[in-house]
């Protein structure tokens, strides 16, 4: 929830509604049985202009109550929105009149910020994608002028450096199928840890604490397959599972990450291995993976290993 919205207490809209009502059809019946008792008394006109004054009063002030608790909110929603449609940040509204305007509003504001991060994201993502692309491409480019002019020792080799950039662009984008789908709203489901950790087989898995996980089987298993992956290209040989009330602790006996990583740790095509064939989308797919279920994950600085923090 925003934090720059005020939390008031505001009165319902039903309560704004039967109250306007109320207060229409109890002015003129009040109106009219203070014009038939004081009639008499003050005079006909002198009361008739009294009850015309009274009627105004009270038109206003339900006027101002309608205005503040529902007009202005809606018009300051409505100016964040267009402002939301047209590329600009916006200033989201301060308050709102009512529990369900509230409601509306923070999810509108909520929904223009994951718009604007996803853009921005992905502005950095076909920015990150050009860059990678260029170099395979590059070689392929180069390899392919050579050819006409090489010898035949020269040309198996010229052919050699295509088929490795024609892999790695087969690669890169596979990996990046993979991260979209990733991304995707995914069914839902729950598995116990110790059954997904019972698939990963490249090194040794401990389970501290057991728990049924909300993710389904394969996305479970995916996310722990590609964290024992990274953690075996960085000397480590067993992983240690914990599960307590929504979290999920990955622990590894590794090299660990290096301060100056760790900022950059998720971020797609970020790689320490890419002399080894790494593409850096590892990790990317997994915090795609996750946050399509609702979950966020974090690494968790210690001394020995990495520790991957994994919250629903």
């Amino acid at each position: 929830m925003p934090g720059d919205v005020k939390r008031k207490w505001r009165p319902p809209l039903a309560l704004i509604v039967c109250g306007a009502m109320a207060g229409i059809v109890a002015v003129p019946v009040l109106g009219l049985s203070y014009f038939r008792v004081a009639g008499n008394v003050l005079g006909w006109a002198e009361t008739a202009w009294l009850i015309l004054w009274l009627a105004i009063v009270s038109a206003a002030i339900l006027g101002y109550l309608l205005w503040r608790l529902v007009l202005r909110p809606v018009t300051a929603l409505t100016v964040y929105a267009r402002d939301m449609k047209a590329g600009r940040a916006g200033t989201p509204p301060a308050h709102f009149g009512t529990p369900e305007f509230s409601d509306l509003g923070h999810s509108v504001i909520a929904m223009g910020a994951t718009l604007q991060n996803r853009a921005a994201t992905m502005r950095a993502y076909a920015d990150h994608v050009t860059h990678e692309m260029k170099s395979p491409l590059t070689a392929i480019t180069g390899a392919a002028e050579l050819l006409n002019d090489a010898t035949d020792d020269e040309r198996s080799a010229l052919m050699a450096t295509i088929a490795a950039s024609a892999a790695r662009m087969d690669q890169l984008l596979g990996d990046l199928r993979r991260h979209a789908a990733a991304g995707l709203a995914r069914r839902g489901g729950e598995i116990l840890l110790s059954s997904a950790a019972g698939q990963i087989t490249d090194l040794t898995v401990t389970v501290n604490r057991d728990g049924k996980v909300p993710m389904p089987e394969e996305d479970l298993v995916a996310v722990l397959k590609q964290l024992s992956q990274n953690a075996a290209t960085h000397a480590a040989d067993r992983i240690t599972l914990d599960w307590d009330a929504g979290r999920l602790t990955v622990a590894d006996n590794g090299s660990g990450v290096s301060q100056g990583n760790r900022d950059r740790l998720f971020d797609p095509f970020f790689t320490t291995t890419r002399a080894q064939g790494g593409t850096g989308m590892g990790l990317a797919i997994v915090r795609a993976l996750i946050g399509a279920h609702g979950g966020t994950i974090a690494h968790v600085p210690t001394q020995n290993g990495a520790v991957f923090e994994i919250s629903f």
